[in-house]
């Protein structure tokens, strides 16, 4: 076996959710993501909890989405939601083995979908945020997650176990000086009541304002490497022009540029996909406010992968999510999307806190 699967497993149960006797443990993935799944199991019965795994074919929402009928895509076990409040730890692996599986997927049964999956997901945000859930989400490389990087399979996890600082012999020592690392940005902005950010194209203005900063140091997400709050949902003014395609369900919207008046879209134009944006944006009252404002700190991911476990992490960039807030930043807009997008900063970029300049072309100035 990889040294490195074992060091990530015994990261993500130790460390990222710091798994105790008699939890109750629970691992989602697919079959083929079943050596970590099988590492994660053997390091949560090390540590005296109780676990179930549940494993599931990402064909199946495929095949729901294009052959179910409206009663069809919106129900879901009535169990699931007993389950989720029963576990306080929870394990997420995430990969498709076929990454464009869902591209030509009829959209409105994907809005369906959505809104009947949404006690789901704000059961999940709720006891999260109350620390009555500890979680984290991981991939497992596959071929098409390396083509969609414009790697090899090889170099891909390659570069997955660097991201995760699994090339190191002690992983957890190193997200832990990550942790102190990007406490002191969450301490400089903590307070700041204005942010604006300004590049090609870019020129966006936000409160943050009593809301509070989250430094994400591999407890959620592996990798990580990022601090967000939420923007006061009537704040956002200004317009923005996203870097990088921004990638959902299998699908690329390229060249997003959305207008903001008081909080909410009020233009949204794209160069690839607009129709579907739109639709997205069209999900419900809260999907088109901004839920997240972020900005990735993992120097060790500089590439675009077209996944957004790893791009919003990008060091020298920022990303904003349109949809659901995170309960723990303060933020309060509600939406069955949450759809983080990148604008890179690294070359023509700044940010300021209160007027004043506090980032530049990539580089921190605090």
């Amino acid at each position: 076996m990889d040294i490195r699967l074992e060091r990530l497993a015994r990261l993500l149960v130790r460390y990222s959710n710091n798994v105790r006797r008699n939890d109750i443990v629970e691992i989602a993935g697919a079959p083929h993501a079943s050596p970590l799944i099988e590492g994660i199991c053997r390091e949560a019965l090390a540590c005296g909890a109780l676990v179930r795994a549940e494993l599931s074919l990402p064909s199946i929402s495929e095949i729901l989405l294009r052959h179910g009928n409206k009663r069809q895509v919106q129900y879901y076990r009535p169990t699931l939601l007993n389950d989720l409040k029963e576990a306080n730890c929870s394990f997420r692996i995430w990969g498709d083995e076929n990454t464009r599986a869902m591209t030509s997927v009829d959209p409105v049964k994907e809005q369906l979908r959505r809104r009947a999956m949404r006690p789901l997901r704000d059961l999940f945000l709720q006891r999260a945020a109350k620390k009555q859930l500890r979680w984290v989400g991981t991939i497992y490389p596959t071929h098409g997650m390396a083509q969609d990087a414009d790697m090899s399979l090889g170099e891909y996890t390659d570069f997955f176990y660097r991201a995760c600082q699994c090339h190191r012999r002690d992983p957890i020592a190193a997200w832990k000086e990550v942790q102190r690392r990007q406490r002191k940005t969450v301490r400089f902005l903590s307070g700041k009541k204005m942010i604006r950010i300004v590049a090609p194209e870019t020129d966006l203005t936000l409160s943050v304002a009593g809301r509070k900063w989250e430094n994400c140091c591999g407890n959620e997400n592996m990798p990580d490497g990022e601090v967000f709050t939420a923007p006061i949902e009537n704040s956002a003014n200004g317009k923005i022009l996203y870097s990088f395609p921004a990638c959902h369900n299998g699908r690329e919207v390229e060249g997003v540029r959305l207008v903001f008046e008081q909080g909410r879209v009020v233009e949204a134009t794209a160069e690839k996909n607009q129709d579907y944006l739109h639709k997205m944006l069209d999900l419900d009252e809260g999907s088109r406010r901004l839920g997240e404002l972020a900005f990735g700190l993992n120097d060790d991911i500089q590439r675009f992968t077209k996944d957004i476990l790893f791009d919003e992490k990008i060091g020298g960039t920022t990303h904003l999510a349109l949809g659901a807030a995170y309960p723990e930043t303060g933020g309060r807009n509600k939406s069955a999307l949450h759809w983080d997008m990148v604008c890179d900063l690294r070359k023509a970029g700044e940010i300021f806190a209160d007027d004043r300049l506090v980032f530049k072309n990539g580089k921190w100035i605090i």
